[in-house]
């Protein structure tokens, strides 16, 4: 069956994580993505993180894969043209360049509209297009901290964290980027006009902060970071267990509250507790309650009643705890696909899970830079075989 995105063509121009992630999502549903690289040296991503070989990292051939590699230098006049010719025939061109770099190279909106009026540009950047740090670079640390979520992580005496990865804004700006595109395109379908979708780094994150934003307008309350608990819900925290493991555990209601004293062997306790406003005052005495329950369990045992007693839990995983769990394996959040390099390669899988037309990776990463050069210049501009031997002579691919 075909998948949903056959037929759209989607360049990726961008480079790292952000704006690549979107051509990503696209390619996994269907989408034909060619991935543009800088001749000679390639993607950045390439040689980011740790490396399968030398100059080719694991991360590259995870989030790359499904896409074709041509290469094309962007400087050059030459280049331009080729990417406009690229582009004429393209439905969207994803970029995350700092603002006015394209309009430099002449491949602004205007010129590519002037050359496909229905394509669909994605720009992804650390502060957006417009406002007063258009111009400044950044990274996804930086989009963390100007969200308002670096703030909130860790303990009051101690700095500051990112949530998780300083990867993550990159990540859900590539997904902002794709859903973005896919709206756009729903217009385009209906006008027959395509647009720019903007996206900022750092505004995902800022759209996910859930109450912050209206309780501070209307009271002037600022959240502080608290380590792992959550403010407005007590018991929602991670707790020891004693064997050295953690326990997740988060009641956002009261009915949960009561089926964790139940598992506590503690019902009395229901009316010292009773509403969440006196969970929230008594946070420190009732997750020492809690955490003196789990540290005196194993955490699977922890785990095994705490799900008896339908409370929403979960140990707290390593990657590896991951590879070895059955409802990871059951979705097929991890997978195996064939390496460049040889053997399997693991990756994530595809999210969401479609069910008429189901997304699917059919190869990692492209191992070569350009490696798709042929095929794309010559069956897509048709370009012969001595027209691109030129074009490698001179430096522009």
């Amino acid at each position: 069956m075909a998948r949903a995105l056959e037929g759209l063509t989607v360049l990726d121009l961008a480079t790292f994580v952000a704006a690549p992630f979107c051509g990503t999502l696209l390619g996994e549903f269907g989408a034909e993505v060619i991935k543009v690289e800088q001749p000679g040296i390639g993607d950045d991503l390439r040689r980011l993180g740790r490396p399968a070989q030398p100059g080719l990292s694991y991360w590259w051939l995870a989030e790359s894969r499904n896409k074709k590699s041509v290469t094309c230098n962007l400087r050059t006049a030459e280049g331009q043209a080729l990417l406009k010719r690229l582009a004429a025939g393209a439905d969207i061109l994803a970029e995350n360049f700092r603002p006015g770099t394209l309009e430099r190279w002449d491949l602004g909106w205007e010129s590519l509209r002037a050359v496909n009026p229905g394509l669909i540009l994605v720009r992804i950047s650390a502060f957006g297009q417009t406002g007063p740090y258009a111009d400044r670079p950044g990274f996804g640390r930086i989009a963390a901290a100007m969200s308002g979520v670096s703030y909130l992580g860790g303990f009051p005496d101690r700095p500051p964290v990112p949530p998780g990865t300083p990867t993550i804004p990159d990540y859900l700006a590539g997904l902002m980027g794709a859903f973005g595109a896919l709206v756009a395109l729903e217009h385009r379908r209906r006008t027959g006009a395509g647009q720019v979708v903007d996206v900022g780094l750092y505004e995902p994150i800022l759209r996910m902060l859930d109450e912050m934003i209206p309780v501070y307008a209307a009271t002037g309350h600022v959240r502080e970071r608290i380590g792992s608990g959550t403010e407005y819900v007590v018991p929602h925290n991670h707790y020891r267990a004693g064997d050295g493991g953690w326990v997740a555990i988060a009641c956002t209601n009261d009915r949960m509250f009561a089926r964790l004293l139940d598992a506590l062997a503690r019902p009395e306790l229901l009316g010292r507790y009773r509403t969440m406003a006196d969970r929230v005052r008594l946070r420190d005495e009732l997750d020492t309650l809690v955490g003196g329950w789990v540290g005196g369990l194993a955490a699977r045992e922890a785990l095994r009643r705490l799900d008896a007693a339908a409370v929403p839990c979960s140990l707290v995983y390593s990657v590896k705890d991951l590879f070895e769990d059955p409802q990871v394996k059951a979705r097929e959040n991890i997978v195996a696909v064939p390496s460049p390099l040889g053997g399997l390669l693991h990756m994530a899988g595809i999210v969401p899970k479609l069910s008429l037309t189901p997304g699917a990776i059919d190869s990692a990463g492209p191992r070569e830079a350009g490696q798709h050069n042929e095929e794309v210049y010559g069956g897509r501009l048709g370009l012969s075989r001595e027209e691109l031997a030129g074009l490698r002579a001179r430096g522009v691919v």
